[in-house]
């Protein structure tokens, strides 16, 4: 989607990045730059940077980068156009309507008219005399006919083309419902519906637009669950279910359930901020989006041993942010849905009182594994116990869980923060190797961390960055070094792409800045252009000097290959650089 140049350099001058970046990260000031936890990975030492006179982002762990706009985008879980029109709002600016790319936007928008008339057809179908044992179905569940209508519950029918025929009435397209994830092609190019004979739960976003489907079967076939695709409305890491209707609660926590039927049962219980991921493990962006509503968050996963699992592997997740995170255990059931079945919503709310904190459950967890009255196995508990406790960052912390470990095994608190001392020694030494081996990864990369954009040249490739990052240090050089080198002469096509970019920015009047590319580069383009921008301040003071350096490894690089894009004779070309050198001063 285009946006005029003009208004995205006004937005971004209104949106200052530290303000912005502030909001979702906490930074600290070293030099001019600023540090934090990456929001976009899981770290122990912050390697996300901020650089407020460039206006950019970085991370040197993960790779991610760019301005504003692609840190709102990543945050919030947001395409381009929607990003600015995310910030827009924020600084009280008008996004022109003339600038949005039509065609894409009419797109967008005939999607989601098709996912909400989709919706409709199946609420319908649910409710047809044919189809009474599929409402019984939800019935029998203990779902009342409010709830159901409540979460647009429904049924797809036993049938290759209900919805695609319904559809088609509406002026939909096979196409157009293959783009939605609501069909699929077979391998002969036949097209039919993708959901059949399955009751439907609709995916519902935070602007209450229906972006995607879920589908159960009634019996025991297989698959049990059936989730749309991916498409360009719907992203499954990006969004939650019924958090539409969780982000309405009053209460102060959300609970996070592992299904659409403990999510519904939840919520007809009294239980209005329940919300569960789509299909797939929790997310480092679903968790972002938790911490944007809540300050605190109660796992209330299955019992079993798979749901023990993922409420370990969710608190890894979760308490890389600021939540208070606590872990709801179901005695005598299997879930949520089944417990509030047998023993009412009261006696789950006295269960959310007493659930635990993410260390008492983890400690709890560890020494179910172990008979506590023999002596090898109390001593196998305490060792694993004292790694669980060497991953507390806060030592008061550790140490209260310490104590309650000792305890457990019936040893003395000292005997047991001896050995949590032991596993933290070994914890920070491991920690330190890690980063030591992961910087000298980042530093001694020869090539993109995308494997789509390597450089055929790799010593080429790096004096092309040299030009960039000039450029990008002081963009009244352009003109001067365009005068010595042109875009075709680099032979990376990803650095040629955003040289050649600059060029045309700098021609028609723009600043050459980060944020002047968002919207233009693809994300791994944007990843790699901030990581070649985002070291430390180039001095531009010899940038003479610099850029003759550069070109000549280009020239040098270029003639041991035998070729000239050019169309310029090596040599010669090679002579009449030397002839500009000294032109300018002989630097």
């Amino acid at each position: 989607m285009a946006f005029d140049r003009a208004f995205l350099d006004e937005l971004n001058a209104r949106c200052d990045i530290l303000d912005v970046v502030g909001r979702y990260v906490q930074l600290k000031k070293s030099g001019g730059r600023y540090f934090g936890l990456c929001p976009f990975h899981n770290e122990k030492t912050g390697s996300f940077c901020v650089t407020p006179e460039r206006q950019m982002f970085h991370c040197f762990g993960c790779g991610v980068g760019g301005g504003v706009l692609t840190f709102i985008m990543h945050a919030e879980g947001l395409s381009f156009p929607d990003a600015v029109q995310f910030m827009a709002a924020q600084v009280g600016m008008q996004v022109p309507e003339t600038q949005a790319d039509p065609r894409e936007a009419q797109r967008r928008k005939r999607l989601l008219g098709l996912s909400t008339e989709a919706a409709r057809f199946f609420h319908r179908q649910l409710w047809l005399p044919e189809n009474a044992t599929v409402a019984k179905y939800f019935l029998n569940r203990g779902l009342s006919r409010k709830t159901m209508n409540n979460f647009g519950l429904g049924y797809a029918p036993d049938s290759f083309s209900s919805l695609l025929n319904a559809m088609a009435e509406k002026g939909y397209s096979k196409e157009e419902l293959l783009d939605a994830g609501l069909a699929s092609r077979s391998e002969r190019g036949h097209v039919y519906d993708r959901f059949r004979h399955r009751v439907m739960f609709p995916i519902i976003d935070v602007r209450g637009q229906v972006i995607a489907f879920g589908g159960r079967v009634m019996d025991d076939s297989k698959p049990k669950y059936l989730n749309s695709p991916e498409t360009s409305i719907f992203h499954k890491s990006r969004n939650l279910f019924a958090l539409n209707l969780a982000r309405k609660t009053k209460s102060d926590y959300f609970i996070l359930a592992e299904g659409y039927m403990d999510v519904i049962a939840l919520h007809q219980a009294g239980f209005d901020s329940a919300v569960a991921s789509l299909g797939t493990a929790l997310t480092d962006e679903q968790v972002r989006l938790i911490s944007r509503h809540t300050g605190k968050i109660v796992i209330s996963y299955d019992a079993d041993g798979a749901g023990q699992d993922a409420a370990q592997r969710a608190i890894d997740l979760l308490k890389k942010t600021d939540l208070q995170v606590k872990v709801l255990r179901i005695p005598g059931a299997k879930d949520p849905d089944e417990f509030i079945k047998e023993k009412g919503a009261d006696a789950y709310r006295k269960l959310i009182e007493r659930s635990e904190s993410d260390n008492a459950y983890r400690l709890e967890s560890i020494a179910a594994k172990y008979d506590l009255d023999e002596d090898e196995e109390r001593v196998r508990f305490l060792h694993e116990a004292a790694g669980t406790l060497a991953k507390i960052d806060n030592a008061v912390e550790r140490e209260v869980y310490a104590g309650r470990a000792a305890k457990m095994a019936k040893v003395t608190v000292e005997a047991m923060e001896i050995e949590v001392k032991r596993a933290l020694s070994v914890r920070r030494k491991k920690q330190k190797s890690d980063e030591k081996r992961e910087l000298r990864a980042v530093v001694s990369a020869a090539q993109p961390r995308d494997r789509t954009l390597q450089y055929q040249n790799v010593r080429s490739a790096r004096a092309e960055e040299g030009i960039i990052r000039l450029i990008f240090a002081d963009d009244s050089l352009i003109d001067e070094v365009a005068a010595r080198i042109t875009p075709q002469e680099f032979t990376a096509q990803v650095l040629q792409k955003i040289f050649a970019h600059a060029l045309t920015l700098h021609r028609q009047g723009h600043r050459v800045t980060i944020a002047s590319f968002e919207g233009y580069l693809e994300e791994n383009e944007m990843r790699h252009l901030s990581a070649v921008v985002g070291g430390d301040r180039v001095n531009t003071a010899n940038w003479q000097q610099a850029l003759g350096d550069y070109i000549a490894t280009i020239e040098s690089c270029r003639m041991k290959s035998g070729t000239d894009d050019s169309g310029e004779d090596p040599l010669l070309r090679m002579s009449r650089i030397h002839r500009e050198k000294d032109r300018l001063g002989g630097i």
